[in-house]
């Protein structure tokens, strides 16, 4: 199999600024009672990189396990009562859909604007435990979701994220999307 040729600076730009539309789009949808906004907006970010990837089986297996981890994690945190959304399809005791749209999102950056992190893993543990708290309570704060506990959540997120963001990146290059 051929190694996937590192991307372009104008890729890794889109990558992020993509991700940073559909970011807001989820939340400021869901905070807003417009929750299907921001999946419709997540699923056509992602499906536009799926067509666009090099290996697209590799790149779906990515958004399929990421996903799956991603929106069990933040049901976890819903059902230990740290977290809480408005109702929607799944909820309560489950996380919404925008919940799984956002994780889809991100597993769309970790082969592109996120890649330099794959062989550092204890910096991307170190910007998980910061910055997805940060995340959480900026969505918070713009009325997305609840923190329930706020201090129990936010450490449940830096812990959670510690662990999950170097996994996630090791995942996306042991796929080599």
């Amino acid at each position: 199999m051929k190694a996937v040729p590192p991307p372009s600076t104008l890729l890794l730009a889109g990558n992020f600024l993509s991700f940073q539309a559909g970011w807001f789009a989820c939340v400021l949808g869901a905070a807003h009672g417009r929750p299907w906004l921001g999946v419709l907006t997540a699923a056509l970010i992602v499906g536009g990189w799926l067509v666009a990837a090099p290996r697209p089986q590799a790149f779906a297996l990515l958004l399929l396990l990421t996903g799956t981890v991603g929106w069990s994690w933040d049901s976890w945190l819903t059902v230990l009562g740290l977290t809480g959304y408005a109702a929607g399809p799944l909820t309560p005791p489950l996380a919404p859909v925008w919940i799984l749209a956002l994780w889809l999102l991100l597993a769309s950056t970790l082969h592109l604007s996120m890649r330099w992190l794959q062989e550092r893993l204890l910096l991307s543990a170190a910007l998980g435990a910061v910055a997805a708290p940060l995340a959480y309570l900026s969505g918070a704060r713009l009325g997305a979701l609840t923190l329930l506990k706020v201090q129990p959540a936010l450490w449940a997120q830096a812990l959670g994220w510690a662990l999950l963001l170097p996994a996630l990146l090791r995942l996306a290059r042991r796929l080599d999307v």
